[in-house]
């Protein structure tokens, strides 16, 4: 039984969703997107959340941060079959967060697929050791310098490895 409970985001999260994101991003996406060049997008992200907050199909779950009211621990978005997002805020790294968060998402998800940066190692080692596996596909992400994302598939025990 997962201790965390999730919640389903609403327009009024946008701006948490954002921080997140940007806290996460900064902690540990600096060797992608170095801060002094590529300040992080925060009206595009923004605009991003909340647009998915309204989108048919799409689940926002968040978890609320215990030791801030006002401040959301981690969040996972996904469709059907794409999970589009995950962020743990870096001061809840290590907590177990985003495997729970994962859970949640999986659960409701057929086929489950994701697209990861090609150099973030740590989550891509984070995916990969709860099962995920790359499926040979790459796409240009979309911010500059627009570095290369990977497509990972979650296989069903039934689907093999």
């Amino acid at each position: 039984m997962d201790p965390h409970h999730f919640r389903q985001a609403t327009p009024e999260d946008a701006q948490a969703l954002l921080d997140v994101e940007r806290a996460a991003g900064v902690a540990a996406l600096g060797h992608i997107f170095p801060p002094g060049m590529y300040p992080f997008p925060s009206d595009e992200v923004r605009a991003k959340w909340e647009a998915a907050l309204v989108e048919p199909g799409v689940r926002v779950l968040v978890l609320d941060d215990e030791g801030d009211d006002s401040r959301l621990a981690c969040f996972v978005a996904h469709d059907e079959r794409l999970l589009r997002h995950l962020a743990v805020h870096p001061s809840r790294w290590g907590a177990g967060l985003a495997r729970a968060a994962m859970n949640a998402a999986v659960a409701e998800m057929d086929d489950p697929r994701l697209w990861c940066l090609s150099d973030n190692d740590q989550a891509i080692g984070f995916y990969e050791h709860l099962g995920w596996r790359r499926t040979g596909r790459s796409q240009v992400s979309e911010f500059p310098p627009f570095p290369d994302q990977v497509e990972m598939a979650l296989p069903r025990p039934s689907q093999g490895v």
